[in-house]
């Protein structure tokens, strides 16, 4: 028997401890004996010319493994095919050893064979092993080659060595449209978008692949405009979105609540694609839903020639943001209906239904209903909605009850509920408890200052609001500023706190001074006072 060869030095694979699980050589000998007779061929004792494919295309990736060691006769063709059979079996450290034997051989290695390598090594998430690989690519000469570079750059980009993923960009010879566009993807993964758009513009060929990686690495990490702005100038380029384009733009849209430009894409979609796909029609439902626009959210909803849960969940949801809590509950019960089982988005659509509209005995039913018959289902945000659904209906030994009772140790959201109830019903001893264990977890969360000054504010006691505010003033905590939009005429008009950069501020103020007067002869004084307060802050 063959001693087993040593692994090259310069492609060091220790950290790998594949367990191998060899059977005797007798035992493997026969059982390519009856491989090669059930293949036409017989085998004769002795003769060592087995072919190692014969392993292969019986499956028997264990004999395999073995067999590379006793075997003679072993070519790149089928050392490839060997490393990609345990890939696809998802043996990805057995696939990783079998390469470092390759080399031992002296059997070079082609451009198929670092691809199936360097999948294995994406989906061992070992950037290390990654920058091995390279290394002996670099050795052999194959880092220039256009489809091995881009692996590697694939490689680097998903495992975010965004630097590596340049250099390999640089290194490879005539990179192609598939290249840039992953060098893209990995810096929008960084959220580098400069870095992103300066590789797109100077791309030489762009393809539908690289515009949908642009808008829709812009529209997930909360870009909007700039998705909104990228699809526009595609579609001025000529080229024609598809079902994976749409989404993403339809998304963007809706965050923004243009509804305008979104029944533009609307339009597109249908003269571009004829037939709207399920993921295209769930952003339209969601986007319309987002818009306040629910009859025509429940207009393409009745429309779609297939709906699955996340169709349900955009309507049902989309019913409960706009305080429409019986439709939703109601649809609830008809997605029951169909066999569709709810998810966790589901539940979490109902629940916010029925906070919107104060039903907390409904909201607490079907809160328990889950906990029952499928915990699963339930996350933190669940627990949260109860404890918001029972501070705002002022409920708060419930809710106090609720937290202290949870099965995981409450975040900051918890407590951010139960002081917004506070806030509401003018409860500061709950509501100063609540803060300070939020500080506790969020020392320079502003929100909690705020909310705690305003709840200070709709009690009448100023001298606390000043307090408040002073000591954000020593701290250097400034608050976020609101903003606001509308859409008119296919226009958005955003509007900032404070902002007395806009073309109409003098406008804008007068009529808030309008309002703030109307305010303080029909309501109560406090609001005035607070109103004043703020306005005099800007």
């Amino acid at each position: 028997m063959k001693a087993i060869l040593s692994r090259p030095s310069y492609l060091t694979l220790s950290n790998f401890k594949c367990h191998r699980q060899f059977y005797n050589l007798a035992a493997a000998h026969n059982h390519l004996t009856e491989t090669r007779k059930g293949n036409g061929y017989a085998l004769k004792p002795g003769i060592s010319d087995v072919d190692p494919r014969s392993c292969c295309e019986s499956k028997s990736l264990f004999n395999a493994h073995q067999m590379f060691d006793e075997l003679s006769n072993w070519d790149v063709v089928s050392a490839t095919t060997t490393i990609g059979d345990f890939a696809r079996s998802h043996r990805h450290q057995d696939a990783i050893s079998l390469f470092s034997r390759m080399l031992a051989l002296d059997i070079r290695p082609n451009e198929f064979t670092f691809g199936t390598v360097i999948h294995s090594s994406i989906t061992l998430k070992d950037v290390r092993l990654g920058k091995q690989l390279h290394a002996s690519a670099m050795k052999i000469g194959l880092q220039s080659n256009v489809f091995v570079g881009s692996a590697f750059l694939n490689l680097y980009a998903k495992l975010s060595a965004i630097e590596e993923a340049q250099r390999a960009l640089e290194d490879t010879h005539e990179p192609n449209v598939v290249s840039y566009t992953t060098l893209v993807c990995g810096y929008l993964k960084k959220q580098r978008f400069e870095d992103a758009l300066g590789i797109f513009s100077t791309m030489p060929e762009r393809n539908e692949v690289s515009w949908n990686a642009m808008i829709g690495g812009y529209s997930q990490r909360g870009y909007n405009e700039e998705a909104v702005n990228m699809f526009i100038e595609m579609l001025r380029k000529g080229l024609l979105p598809t079902q994976s384009t749409f989404p993403c733009a339809i998304s963007a849209a809706a965050n923004l609540a243009a509804l305008g430009i979104g029944r533009s894409f609307h339009a597109c979609a249908i003269k571009s694609l004829g037939k709207l796909g399920v993921f295209v029609g769930n952003s339209l439902v969601s986007f319309y839903a987002k818009c306040g626009s629910m009859g025509d959210s429940l207009l393409v909803f009745n429309k779609l020639p297939e709906r699955n849960t996340v169709s349900w969940n955009a309507l049902i949801c989309g019913y409960a943001q706009n305080g429409r809590a019986k439709e939703a509950i109601d649809l609830f019960h008809q997605m029951q209906l169909t066999g569709l089982q709810p998810n966790a988005v589901t539940l979490l659509g109902v629940l916010l239904a029925c906070n919107h509209v104060g039903l907390v005995d409904d909201g607490y039913s079907y809160f328990n209903q889950a906990r029952l018959k499928d915990p699963s289902l339930l996350r933190p945000e669940h627990y949260a909605c109860i404890v918001d659904l029972l501070s705002r209906s002022g409920r708060f030994r419930e809710a106090e009850k609720f937290i202290f009772d949870l099965p995981f140790e409450p975040g900051i959201g918890f407590w951010k509920a139960l002081l917004g109830g506070c806030q509401i019903h003018s409860n500061m001893k709950l509501g100063e408890f609540a803060a300070q264990r939020i500080c506790a977890l969020a020392p320079e969360d502003v929100s909690s200052y705020v909310m705690l000054s305003n709840a200070h504010s709709a009690a009448g006691r100023w001298q606390s609001v000043s307090n408040m505010r002073n000591e954000m003033r020593e701290k250097g905590m400034k608050r976020v500023p609101g903003c606001s939009w509308i859409e008119i005429k296919s226009k958005i008009r955003v509007f900032v706190t404070g902002d007395r950069r806009h073309d109409q501020s003098d406008g804008i103020y007068m009529v808030l001074r309008f309002f703030l007067q109307h305010a303080g002869e029909t309501q109560d004084s406090s609001l005035l006072a607070e109103s004043l307060i703020q306005h005099c802050e800007l």
